[in-house]
Order: structure tokens, then C-alpha cells, then sequence
């Protein structure tokens, strides 16, 4: 089964950048929402951003909003999460997903059927 495939995490500094992108494993058909969900050691598995794919509206968590941008490219079914300004508190492993069915969950990882691996992002103080 076609699967999101994520690139792009590391370490970093508290206050730099890192740009997260997901694509798919093989080709598929397009998605209605392409999400960005993180999870930290001992917490639960959170909301970052989400983007629906006809229109491009997007959708942040409080969290992060203003300092990330989430962005797709429709040619080859990509999405990115650019994170700026990192925090300590941002460290987590950031997991991309599709939703290849309508939903109004696009903040809620039941709202996804396709996950990825996850990519891990660590930022030191």
C-alpha cells in the first residue's frame, strides 16, 4: 500500500529553522488532506498543520502557528512544513499524513488513513 514518506528532520539549535517534507511512496491518487501530526516521549500524539489539497487552505495548532508554514505541490502529491524558531519544546517525531477519504477531521489523526514513519526533530537549548 502507498504510504507518505517523510525527509528532513535532525537537530537543531533553539531558534533555527527546519524544513520537513513528505511525498509518497508510489504513486497514488490525490488526497483531501495532507496533515503534519508530532508526538514527544510520554505525550500523546498532537495536531501540527494541515493543508486541503484543492483549495490549499490551511489549518495550524496554537502551538506553532506563526512560526510554520505548511505548503503542497500538486505535481508530485508533496507536502512540507517549513518550522521556524524552534523550541525545545518542539522536539517530537513528526509524522506526515494523507487523508484519502472526505473528513471534517483534519485536525484529528482519525480524520487520516496513510501515515508515515515519522521523521524525528531535535532541539537542543
Amino acid at each position: 500500500q502507498v504510504h507518505p514518506v517523510e525527509s528532513g528532520g535532525g537537530l537543531v539549535q533553539a531558534g533555527e529553522s527546519l524544513r520537513l517534507s513528505c511525498t509518497p511512496s508510489g504513486p497514488t491518487f490525490s488526497p483531501y488532506f495532507m496533515g503534519w501530526f508530532r508526538q514527544a516521549p510520554g505525550k500523546e500524539r498532537e495536531f501540527v498543520a494541515a493543508i486541503s489539497w484543492s483549495g490549499g487552505d490551511t489549518y495550524y495548532a496554537e502551538a506553532v502557528k506563526g512560526r510554520s508554514t505548511i505548503s503542497r505541490v500538486k505535481a508530485n502529491i508533496s507536502v512540507s512544513l517549513q518550522l521556524n524558531s524552534l523550541k525545545p519544546e518542539d522536539t517530537a517525531v513528526y509524522s506526515c499524513a494523507f487523508a484519502t477519504k472526505p473528513t471534517h477531521y483534519y485536525h484529528h489523526h482519525e480524520g487520516y488513513d496513510l501515515w508515515g514513519q515519522g521523521t524525528q526533530v531535535t532541539v537542543s537549548s
